[in-house]
């Protein structure tokens, strides 16, 4: 196993530009390689656009008909089922942070992994996500939290680490990485992310409490 591959070696700051282009590279071949085949490629349809730099006429032209709150919130569809609305936002804007975060929360709801009128899977969303804009640390992020809750730690890991390499010190991230590793028993990193992201001021105390409850937080 190489330094590059040890999910166990905690990564506290931004890496070097060779090393997170090589990290992105060893994340994106096999999911490439997925999404070619299961996941769709990016042609047809309006778009795509990424969602960071997109103009506010395109967000506009899309999110008031596919993207409103009651889509957001999964309340109602508003051209059929929300799964198609979804699916329409994230075929405009491969990686919208809150359309991917309310696709996870409506598989979840649904207890299933491809909702109703979804085009695709909710993984693929995700894969669809990094492979569009794979420098996009929310993405990174978001991925890692699915991939988390689906019990796949070590997958989690990469994820968010990469989401670490390209957004640097983030609370949320930390935190995440935290639960992650509290999960694996690795109380020694968890508590190491746990205590990095209340420095930088997240507010939730879950992490720090579990910690507790195995006599593995020091103040």
């Amino acid at each position: 196993m190489t330094e590059l591959d040890d999910p166990r070696r905690p990564r506290p700051g931004i890496g070097s530009i060779a090393g997170v282009l090589l990290l992105l590279w060893c994340l994106s071949r096999p999911a490439l390689a997925q999404g070619e085949s299961a996941c769709g490629d990016f042609r047809g349809g309006y778009g795509p656009f990424d969602y960071r730099t997109a103009s506010l006429k395109d967000k506009e032209i899309v999110e008031r008909h596919h993207f409103t709150p009651d889509v957001e919130n999964l309340r109602r569809g508003e051209s059929g089922p929300l799964g198609g609305d979804l699916s329409y936002t994230l075929r405009a804007f491969p990686n919208h942070p809150r359309a991917l975060l309310s696709m996870m929360k409506l598989g979840e709801k649904a207890k299933t992994e491809r909702p109703r009128g979804a085009a695709y899977t909710v993984e693929c969303f995700f894969e669809r996500g990094t492979r569009f804009t794979p420098d996009d640390g929310t993405v990174r992020l978001l991925y890692g939290i699915y991939l988390s809750k689906k019990g796949r730690k070590q997958e989690a890991i990469k994820q968010l680490e990469a989401a670490q390499e390209l957004a640097g010190q983030n609370a949320n991230i930390h935190y995440n990485l935290g639960l992650a590793y509290f999960d694996l028993k690795d109380y020694a990193l968890a508590r190491e992310y746990a205590k990095r992201a209340y420095e930088l001021g997240f507010p939730l105390e879950g992490l720090k409490k579990k910690l507790q409850q195995v006599r593995q937080w020091q103040d």
